[in-house]
């Protein structure tokens, strides 16, 4: 090594030792003033309910408020785009799902990148879907489902709760995989197709678990798989669609925490911990499991690979579906 080489080499370190000090030194005293979690979704949901269980017990341990800031509207971009925009400090957190992934190939364009401009911290949490039929329609299982769907080709509908949603693409990429023909009619939001679904109008639609279950035990529907790798406690009798004779499928909504890229490590890995302690709080975990949803916490690292990898499964199913919003 020249002499050149050696006295670059420990100005680099010097300088690298001068970062991680200061970012240090900024986690040891962060949070001086109440942090902003912005939603995108309207008040009293069971999104919202999971944001605001985890940071009120999630501000305890930071001695900090964390104020929930709702900006519902266009399939969470909204909220994506207000926290993109923010300064990178710790201080504005986005509570990123499953429509994110999915915008990036539904929207041509956005006015954010979901994998460049934000950083994880955890995902929070996830609730799997329900396949749900009319009990009308004379199946009981997956594999008799697709037996019906395969003798009358079209001849079977399902709701969802609008183009490009969860809930439409849930379907899409059962269609993908099972090698069926059913009929796609959306709807303005989960009630109006469920609505429809109990009249008979429509033989199925994929549901959240927490907003199937009270139709199911009424009887109003027939719950036949859940889209989850494993059965929900919530409903140990229904098997997993997996179980039932299409291997691999899985669709769930999950929620997780990113903030925006830039944001110092150290606070980065401070906020990890808080809301991994977070979630390990019994009282936290009994509220949100009693509202459907699997407990997830895992690593910045972990939760940056999930999305990464949860991109191009709905970018194939939106290819192939044809969906679309602009």
């Amino acid at each position: 090594m020249t002499a050149e080489e050696d006295f670059l080499r420990g100005v680099c370190i010097a300088a690298f030792a001068v970062l991680f000090t200061a970012g240090t030194a900024l986690a040891q005293s962060y949070p001086e003033r109440p942090l902003r979690f912005v939603i995108p979704f309207p008040p009293g949901g069971g999104a919202d309910n999971l944001a605001r269980i985890v940071a009120g017990a999630a501000a305890e341990k930071l001695g900090q408020q964390i104020v929930i800031d709702n900006r519902a509207g266009a399939g969470g971009n909204i909220a994506a785009e207000v926290v993109a925009k923010a300064a990178p400090d710790g201080y504005t957190l986005l509570q990123a799902n499953v429509a994110h992934a999915i915008s990036t190939s539904l929207y041509k364009k956005l006015n954010y990148d979901l994998l460049h401009d934000f950083v994880a911290v955890t995902q929070l949490a996830s609730i799997p879907f329900v396949l749900a039929v009319y009990p009308g329609v004379n199946v009981s299982s997956v594999k008799e489902l697709i037996a019906r769907a395969k003798a009358k080709p079209g001849e079977l509908a399902y709701a969802s709760s609008g183009s490009g949603g969860p809930s439409h693409l849930a379907m899409e990429l059962f269609k993908s995989m099972a090698g069926v023909d059913i009929r796609h009619i959306p709807y303005k939001g989960a009630v109006a197709g469920a609505t429809d679904l109990m009249a008979g109008n429509v033989q199925m639609m994929f549901f959240t678990v927490s907003a199937a279950l009270p139709l199911m035990s009424g009887g109003k529907l027939k719950c036949i798989a859940i889209a989850s790798v494993r059965r929900s406690p919530l409903a140990p009798e229904i098997p997993t669609v997996t179980e039932s004779g299409l291997a691999g499928f899985e669709a769930t909504t999950w929620f997780g925490v990113m903030t925006p890229r830039g944001t110092a490590q150290p606070i980065v890995e401070k906020l990890h911990a808080i809301f991994a302690g977070a979630l390990r709080t019994p009282e936290v975990r009994d509220r949100v499991s009693k509202q459907g949803f699997d407990i997830v916490s895992s690593t910045p690292q972990e939760f940056a690979a999930y999305v990464k990898a949860d991109i191009p499964k709905w970018a194939k199913v939106i290819k192939a579906s044809g969906a679309s919003v602009d």
